[in-house]
C-alpha cells in the first residue's frame, strides 16, 4: 500500500515549534532582537506575525502609537493576516523558513531530537471501505484515490503530510473523489458551477447533445447532493424583465452577492445579444436581467471574469460558430455594457479559454482552440492602460488545450483538465501571475473525470484550508463525479523556489504594477485571508533596511495611491457621464437640425408669398394707368 511521509522532521504542530525555536522565538522579551538579527526586517516581520497568529490568534490588541516605528509595523504585519486559521499559519512559517534556511532542520537537529523521534509514517487510506473517518467527534465521508496505476495513489517525494489528530491524515497536492450521498446530477460537460456559503450550485450543461436547465447543489459540509426546485418569475420587477428560462451549455455561472449570474451560452433558439439570468437564491426563482447600452452578440465558450463590480468577458463563439475575440464589460452597478477597443495585440480568435485576474488590475487569457487547432499561448490585458501584451512564460509550459478550466488561490492560478482533439489533459499545472512560471502540481492517470473537455472547477474550504473541487466533463464519456485537491503551500510556491530566472519581459508586465503596491510589502492579504507573496522588481530591497523611514514612506505612498484610485473611480464616472451627455447632446443636435431646415423650408414658402402679393398689385396698376394710344 502507498506511503506517504512528511518531507522531513516532525510532523505539526511540533514541526513548527521547532522552527519556531530555531529562528528565536523562544517567548522572552528579546526574541525579536534575536530574530531580526537572523533574517531580513521583512523577513522577520512576517515570520513574527505568522507566530503570533500561531500562539495567540487574530491580532486583537490596540495599535502602537505612530512613534514607536517597530512596534507599529510589528502590528500592521500581525494584523495583516486577518483571520487566518492557526493550523495556516504554521505551515507557512515552517515554508518560509525553509525557503529562507531550506537546511534549518539539520542544524537543529540536536536541540531537537526528543522531537524527531517522535516522527512515524503515516499510512494513507488506511480506513476500511465503509469505515468514515472520525476527526474532532465529528464523522467525515471516506476518501478514495483516483485510478492510478494499481488502483492506488502513486508514491511521491517530498509532499506535505499533516496529522492533526491521530488516525487523521490530510494529502497535499493530490486528487481525492469523497464519498457523496444524495442523486447526484446528470452526467454533463461546458456547464457552470460556483461556490456560494460552503455550496457548490452546478446549472446547465451539455448531455449528449441536448442541453440543460436544472440546477443541482452538493453541500461540502454533508457531502450530499440535493436538486433545487425553482420558479421563473412572472411578474416583473424594478430593473428585472420576466426570464424565460432556455437550456444552456457553455455559460459561465458567476456569484454575485446573494445571487447567481448565469451569463451567455449556447442554446437552440439563440437570441441576438448575450442575455444574463439571475437566480435569487433566497427565493429560489429566476429571472432576466435588464441591462443598457449595446449588449454583446450571443455566444458560448466565451470567459466571463468578476473584477470588483464589473464582468469582463472576452472571445467566445457565436451562433454561426465564427469565433470571437472582442472584449465586453458589464458593469454590475450600473447593468450598462462598454465594448472595449484595446490598444496591442489582442489573443487570436477563441472559445473555451481560461481567464483570471490578478490584482485586481491584469487579465490573464491562457489556452483555448480555434476550428483548426488549440492553444498554449497566455496574454495579459492591463485593464488601467487597456493594453494587451503577450508576455514570456517559464516553467514547466502546459501543452496546448481548450474546454480547461482554472481557479485562483492567492496569486497562483490552477488549470484542470482540458484537451487537444487526441485526448484529455492529465496534469495539474499551476501558474504564479507574479512570475509567470508554470508547474505541475500532480497528474492523473487512465481515462478519468479529471483529464476531460469542459469539466467546471471552483474554489472553497474544507476545515479552514483551501480545496480545489472538479465536476464533470467529457472524455469519451460524459461524467458527474466529484473529485477534490488540497493544494500545499509549497505547490503554491514553486515558482519562487525555482531558480530559473525571471525574464525581462515577465518583469515589465508586473512592474507596470502601481509602485505603491510593491513597497507596501511582499506580501498583500486576499479577501479570504490567504498570503501572496508579491515579486518587488524595481525595488532596491537594500535601501529599506531602515523601517522607520520606510514605514512613513509606505504610508504616504499608500494615501497617494488611494487618492490616486479615487480620482480614477471619478475620472471613470464623469466619463461615463460625459459620454452620456454628448450622446444626448448629438440627439439633442440632430432634432435642432431637422427642425431648422422645417424652418427654413417655412421661411422660403412665406418669402414667395410676399413676392407674389408685392408684384402683382404693382402690376394691375400699371395696367390701369397706362395710356390708351390710338382711340
Amino acid at each position: 500500500m502507498a506511503m506517504a511521509r512528511a518531507s522531513s522532521g516532525p510532523a505539526y504542530p511540533e514541526r513548527f515549534y521547532a522552527a519556531a525555536a530555531y529562528a528565536g522565538f523562544d517567548g522572552s522579551h528579546n526574541s525579536t532582537s534575536t530574530v531580526s538579527s537572523k533574517f531580513q526586517n521583512d523577513t522577520a516581520l512576517l515570520l513574527y506575525a505568522l507566530y503570533q497568529q500561531a500562539t495567540v490568534g487574530p491580532c486583537n490588541v490596540p495599535k502602537p502609537s505612530s512613534w514607536k516605528a517597530v512596534e507599529q509595523s510589528k502590528w500592521k504585519s500581525w494584523q495583516g493576516l486577518g483571520n487566518m486559521a492557526s493550523t495556516e499559519a504554521m505551515r507557512l512559517f515552517v515554508k518560509i523558513l525553509e525557503e529562507d534556511d531550506p537546511s534549518w532542520y539539520y542544524r537543529a537537529s540536536n536541540s531537537i531530537s526528543e522531537i524527531s523521534e517522535s516522527v512515524v509514517d503515516t499510512q494513507v487510506n488506511h480506513y476500511s471501505k465503509n469505515e468514515p473517518i472520525i476527526k474532532n467527534g465529528n464523522s467525515f465521508p471516506e476518501t478514495k484515490t483516483i485510478s492510478t496505476e494499481n488502483g492506488t495513489l502513486v508514491e511521491t517525494q517530498d509532499k506535505d503530510v499533516v496529522s492533526e489528530d491521530v488516525g487523521t491524515v490530510a494529502v497535499y497536492d493530490q486528487w481525492i473523489a469523497p464519498s457523496i450521498t444524495g442523486q447526484p446530477p446528470k452526467a454533463r460537460y461546458e456547464h457552470g458551477a460556483a461556490i456560494v456559503q460552503d455550496k457548490m450550485y452546478v446549472y446547465g450543461g451539455n448531455h449528449n447533445g441536448r442541453y440543460l436547465n436544472d440546477l443541482h447543489v452538493l453541500d461540502l459540509r454533508s457531502w450530499a447532493w440535493s436538486k433545487v426546485n425553482f420558479k421563473v418569475e412572472n411578474e416583473s420587477q424594478e430593473g428585472q424583465s420576466p426570464a424565460k428560462l432556455t437550456p444552456c451549455a457553455g455559460h459561465s455561472l458567476i456569484p454575485w452577492e446573494n445571487k447567481l449570474l448565469s451569463v451567455a451560452g449556447h442554446t437552440k433558439d439563440p437570441s441576438e445579444t448575450i442575455q444574463i439570468k439571475v437566480f435569487h437564491l433566497q427565493s429560489c426563482t429566476w429571472s432576466t436581467l435588464k441591462t443598457y447600452g449595446k449588449a454583446p452578440v450571443s455566444r458560448g465558450g466565451q470567459s466571463v471574469t468578476l473584477v470588483g463590480t464589473s464582468l469582463v468577458i472576452f472571445g467566445g463563439q457565436d451562433a454561426k460558430r465564427s469565433l470571437l475575440n472582442d472584449l465586453h464589460i458589464l458593469d454590475l452597478e450600473t447593468m450598462t455594457w462598454d465594448e472595449i477597443d484595446a490598444v496591442g495585440v489582442p489573443p487570436s480568435p477563441r472559445s473555451d479559454h481560461a481567464a483570471a485576474v490578478h490584482a485586481e488590475r491584469y487579465l490573464l487569457i491562457f489556452g483555448g482552440g480555434s476550428h483548426a487547432t488549440c492553444f498554449n499561448d497566455l496574454h495579459v490585458l492591463d485593464m488601467q492602460t487597456m493594453e494587451w501584451t503577450r508576455p514570456t512564460q517559464q516553467g514547466e509550459i502546459p501543452t496546448p488545450r481548450a474546454g480547461h478550466a482554472g481557479v485562483t488561490v492567492g496569486e497562483n492560478w490552477f488549470i484542470v483538465g482540458g484537451g487537444d482533439n487526441k485526448s484529455g489533459v492529465s496534469e495539474t499545472a499551476v501558474l504564479n501571475m507574479s512570475t509567470l512560471v508554470w508547474s505541475v502540481v500532480t497528474s492523473v492517470q487512465g481515462r478519468v473525470p479529471l483529464a476531460s473537455e469542459g469539466l467546471s472547477l471552483v474554489l472553497s474550504s474544507y476545515n479552514g484550508e483551501d480545496v480545489l473541487v472538479s465536476f464533470g466533463g467529457y472524455n469519451g464519456h460524459y461524467s458527474n463525479e466529484v473529485n477534490v485537491l488540497k493544494p500545499s503551500h509549497k505547490s503554491t510556491l514553486q515558482s519562487k523556489i525555482t531558480e530559473t530566472p525571471v525574464p525581462d519581459t515577465v518583469s515589465a508586465v508586473h512592474n507596470v504594477t502601481n509602485p505603491t503596491r510593491d513597497v507596501d510589502s511582499e506580501l498583500e492579504v486576499g479577501q479570504e485571508g490567504k498570503i501572496r507573496e508579491i515579486v518587488m522588481d524595481n525595488i532596491d530591497r537594500e535601501s529599506w533596511k531602515s523601517r522607520g523611514e520606510g514605514t512613513s514612506l509606505i504610508a504616504t505612498l499608500k494615501a497617494e495611491r488611494e487618492e490616486l484610485d479615487s480620482s480614477l473611480s471619478k475620472e471613470k464616472l464623469q466619463t461615463l457621464h460625459l459620454k452620456q451627455e454628448l450622446a444626448d447632446a448629438e440627439t439633442r443636435n440632430t432634432d435642432l437640425y431637422k427642425e431648422l431646415q422645417s424652418v427654413r423650408g417655412q421661411l422660403a414658402a412665406e418669402q414667395s408669398r410676399c413676392f407674389k402679393l408685392e408684384v402683382f398689385p404693382s402690376y394691375f396698376l400699371l395696367i390701369f394707368f397706362l395710356p390708351i394710344h390710338g382711340c
